[in-house]
């Protein structure tokens, strides 16, 4: 009997990897068995792919199926291989030529009906599949959209099993059904990215708070991170939410980067390929699942996987979880999370600027005077325990937004926009990248401290030995108040920081001690 073989591709995480789908149908009592490391969802496939055929006019053998998926050492998940599944069998029963989809990636999830459904994650398999030098995909009619933005693949699209028998030379009966277009679970968790500047708003639409402002202009252009502290209203989420319109765009790389995970979470149609960085705001109640990433088999990206090469906003910090606040530490320090599960490990990439929000107490109004407050000492002290030494220690600008106490008329300026201070982070960004060059880093907050106290001056180097001295800042306090130095020197056009520099950047790192 003729083996009947295809191609397919896998995910663990965003890492691609082909597989090789082959059906054998062999004398024996009819049993349908896929074998290679599939997970439930893919074991099920049985009932799918055998109803799905039938749907198309095929009958099913009445013998032994078995279905092999290699390599058979690594595990593999999801739905996607439901179609490369039917198209191995129609193979192997000379449904279709044998030899006609050899060389063809064939993805898709196939309903019982036989219509074909559209997958998560396309854009990363298609990239993987144009680099391992395969030509040719058949994939779900809904997922051309995705499809068309690589180029260079000759891509078919189909709506149901019975257009690839017929795609390839057999004979199919079918109806394809409507779908409806209401979207899934999994978009449905992730939050709202803007797919332009101007969908961020604009800094001149922020009433006063112009030293908040330029902080912010600092943090966008070394890649800082900043925690934002003032009472209920002050403008901290306003602030934070026009924060991607004054970042560096993202080059060709970052944006496919940001489009696949985008891609692997269902949500990439709605904003295609975009150079604006992503901004993720997840809920104070949000569980350390959610952020970092989970589930029992294929674990999906987090909260901070999808801020990668943008912006996590935590608004209301101290509310989170102490645990969910902790198991940001690593992701910050090396750039990925890390999700061990019993079948393996997945990586997922997670460089991003974390900024937070907090009011000052419980109740928001510990700040000037603290008449207002009505919280206890004790209240307090809790309240901002959360936000534990190792976490603050690793956010370059602390910064106190105060209230705003006078509304500015229509004829008096309203402040720079958007663009003007991007133009500025540009620049700025761009006199780092340079400087870096041979060593990798795009931007200050990326520098070692090695290399920060070989290149800074001896007398900037005196102001932060006092700060040591007098325990107003530890060695990696020191290591980022150096880096805010070089950022504002970056955006003064000036070669190396001065004394100056290095005082504003001890300031923006201690002025909420």
């Amino acid at each position: 009997m003729p083996i009947g073989s295809t191609l397919s591709v896998g995910l663990i995480g965003l890492k691609a990897f082909i597989i090789q789908v082959q059906a054998f149908i062999s004398p024996g009592l009819p049993y349908f068995s896929i074998i290679g490391l599939p997970d439930t969802s893919l074991s099920e496939a049985r009932e799918r792919v055998k109803s799905a055929c039938q749907a198309s006019g095929f009958s099913w053998p009445q013998t032994r199926v078995t279905v092999n998926m290699s390599p058979a050492s690594v595990p593999k998940r999801g739905s996607s291989h439901d179609l490369a599944i039917a198209a191995s069998v129609l193979c192997a029963s000379n449904a279709i030529d044998h030899n006609c989809l050899e060389d063809t990636v064939v993805l898709g999830e196939v309903n019982l009906d036989g219509s074909v459904l559209p997958i998560h994650g396309l854009l990363p398999i298609m990239l993987h599949a144009k680099e391992h030098g395969a030509n040719k995909l058949i994939v779900p009619y809904r997922n051309l959209d995705e499809a068309a933005m690589v180029d260079g693949l000759d891509v078919i699209g189909i709506q149901h099993v019975g257009e690839l028998i017929e795609l390839m030379g057999g004979d199919a009966t079918y109806r394809i059904p409507e779908l409806p277009h209401n979207g899934d679970a999994l978009a449905d968790t992730v939050s709202t990215v803007a797919s332009n500047p101007q969908d961020c708003g604009d800094m001149s639409e922020v009433l006063g708070q112009e030293y908040a402002k330029w902080a912010l202009q600092v943090a966008a252009a070394g890649g800082h991170n900043l925690i934002m502290t003032g009472p209920p209203g002050a403008g901290k989420t306003m602030l934070a939410s026009r924060l991607p319109g004054i970042m560096c765009p993202l080059n060709e790389s970052e944006q496919l980067e940001v489009a696949s995970i985008r891609s692997l979470c269902g949500t990439l149609p709605q904003y295609g390929i975009t150079d604006v960085p992503p901004f993720e705001a997840p809920h104070h109640t949000a569980t350390t699942a959610a952020l970092v990433g989970g589930g029992s088999g294929m674990a999906i990206p987090g909260a901070i996987t999808r801020a990668h090469r943008g912006i996590l906003f935590l608004d209301e910090a101290p509310e989170f979880s102490a645990r969910a606040l902790q198991t940001m530490r690593e992701p910050l320090e090396s750039g990925y999370v890390a999700l061990s599960r019993s079948k393996g490990s997945t990586y997922y990439p997670a460089n991003f600027q974390l900024i937070m929000a907090a009011n000052p107490c419980p109740c928001g109004y510990y700040y000037g005077t603290g008449e207002r407050c009505t919280c206890k000492e004790k209240e307090r002290m809790r309240y901002f325990s959360r936000l534990s030494g190792p976490i603050l220690d690793r956010v370059d600008i602390q910064l106190a937004v105060p209230p705003v106490s006078r509304i500015a008329q229509q004829q008096e300026p309203q402040g720079e926009s958007s663009q003007t201070i991007r133009a500025r982070v540009i620049q700025a960004r761009q006199i780092a990248t340079q400087r870096f060059k041979q060593f990798g880093w795009t931007c200050n907050a990326q520098a070692s401290g090695k290399w920060l106290h070989a290149n800074t001056s001896l007398k900037a180097m005196e102001l932060v030995n006092r700060a040591l001295t007098s325990h107003q800042l530890t060695l990696r306090g020191a290591d980022r108040a150096m880096r805010l130095a070089w950022t504002l020197a970056d955006l003064a056009g000036r070669e190396s920081p001065t004394e100056q520099d290095v005082h504003q950047g001890i300031e923006l790192r201690t002025r909420m001690s």
